[in-house]
């Protein structure tokens, strides 16, 4: 789908990838509404672009009610696009030292959050001359990663149903992508509540990761594409291939690196 002339509709809009992708639409000759939980940062994402390209609204998107209501109220838009980005990370703690109420937070925003927003929008989607979704993933989606057992649960979930919806979709006006995004210096620790903002800065400069411009391009191009798989970064793209060559290998590798964070 061409972004031009588009309305796109993007979760999570209010920082990290998610405020690149509405910068990168709207630079790309199309329109966004922008939704985010944090009104703060979602007015700093509106002050980024032209008032007349975005429109904002605050959602809590692990409330089914509340996403049916606002979908309801999307109705009077014009939709051509759903971006699912807003996410989170779970604490690196093994599954067996997880509270219940971490693993259901982590579940409700990353995989239900998704789910209703799709299953809300698209009866209106169908409605249109041509249209598409997106859904973000994540490397720990297609490979173990000890300490983010129940995030990787969830972005597995997202992968298959993203995948499945692909296929019951194919001959219909709607083009499906899911996003396995690797390292990219956003602020997921600090929104996830995991790390502070100062330990996060320091651990962005001394590593070499994707910066959110380039992620968000990345995902752009791939939607303009018409991508099944949209992998962002080196390291997915590498991880990726090692995990189709050799599961047990990529799983040992991954597994040694984390070996001294995981409680």
């Amino acid at each position: 789908m061409r972004i031009n002339g588009k309305t796109v509709l993007v979760t999570g809009a209010g920082g990290g990838i998610g405020k690149e992708l509405v910068i990168e639409i709207i630079n790309r000759g199309g329109s966004v509404i922008a939704v985010d939980i944090n009104v703060e940062n979602l007015e700093e994402t509106k002050s980024l672009v032209s008032d007349e390209k975005i429109k904002t609204f605050i959602l809590d998107i692990t409330n089914k009610q509340d996403v049916e209501h606002f979908t309801d109220k999307m109705k009077s838009y014009t939709i051509d696009g759903l971006i699912n980005n807003a996410g989170i990370i779970q604490p690196f703690l093994s599954v067996e030292n997880l509270d219940y109420s971490v693993i259901e937070r982590v579940m409700n925003i990353n995989f239900y959050g998704t789910l209703y927003l799709v299953k809300f929008l698209l009866p209106q989607l169908k409605k249109r001359e041509e249209a598409y979704i997106v859904n973000m993933s994540s490397m720990g989606g297609f490979l173990p990663v000890p300490g983010q057992g129940i995030y990787g649960a969830a972005k597995a979930g997202v992968k298959l149903m993203t995948e499945a919806l692909r296929a019951e979709l194919i001959n219909t006006n709607i083009g499906v992508s899911v996003v396995f995004p690797g390292a990219v210096n956003t602020n997921i620790k600090v929104n996830s509540g995991i790390e502070d903002s100062n330990k996060q800065q320091d651990a962005k400069k001394s590593k070499m990761i994707l910066s959110p411009q380039k992620a968000a391009q990345i995902i752009i191009t791939g939607i303009e594409k018409n991508k099944p798989r949209i992998l962002v970064g080196k390291d997915a793209k590498m991880m990726d291939f090692l995990y189709r060559l050799s599961p047990g290998f990529a799983s040992r590798l991954i597994a040694k690196k984390m070996a001294d964070k995981v409680k």
